[in-house]
């Protein structure tokens, strides 16, 4: 699959992307990448955020490519049984533990625990070893669990803008050769 021939739905996590953050960069370069918006980025209500997840995808014309970064990813997990229309992949970006008890703030943890089953379309998630919003063996525990291809960037943080993830090209080229398996 081309990028020309998907709607490529960027789910962003708490506190939204940034100009400068690698999703933001993607919206700009891919003709076919939009955000999904949200209400409230600094107090993100779970059923909220998925519902507009789901209406972006029910509301798509080609095949939908998720691209979810740390909060983003629960949201799409949540959201997969509310979908009408068939998504083709789900690429998944720094998945935070959001079961952990420590995390903070704490309202991050109504977005888990994480569902179990696996993922009825092609997935990668790519995490990071010293990820201060989730452990790198829980990432690769779901990655597992969904079916999913790991893969590991090594020690990146949290694989965004503060970390020096904004141009990201490496992760640019992972996207495109996920895609041209789909």
């Amino acid at each position: 699959m081309k990028a020309s021939e998907a709607d490529i739905l960027l789910i962003p996590g708490y506190k939204n992307a940034g100009p400068g953050h690698w999703q933001s960069r993607w919206e700009q370069k891919l003709s076919t990448a939009r955000r999904v918006e949200q209400a409230e980025w600094n107090k993100p209500v779970v059923e909220d955020w998925v519902e507009k997840l789901v209406e972006a995808v029910n509301a798509s014309t080609r095949p939908v490519v998720l691209v979810a970064h740390s909060l983003g990813i629960p949201t799409a997990i949540l959201a997969l049984p509310k979908f009408e229309k068939p998504v083709a992949g789900g690429f998944f970006v720094a998945p935070p533990e959001v079961d952990n008890p420590k995390i903070r703030p704490k309202h991050l943890q109504t977005f888990g625990p994480y569902p179990r089953d696996p993922l009825p379309f092609p997935s990668i998630v790519i995490a990071s070893r010293n990820d201060s919003f989730g452990s790198f063996d829980h990432a690769g525990d779901i990655a597992n669990a969904w079916g999913a291809a790991f893969f590991d960037v090594g020690e990146a943080g949290h694989i965004n803008e503060e970390d020096g993830f904004g141009p990201w090209p490496e992760g640019i080229l992972m996207f495109g050769r996920f895609l041209s398996h789909l």
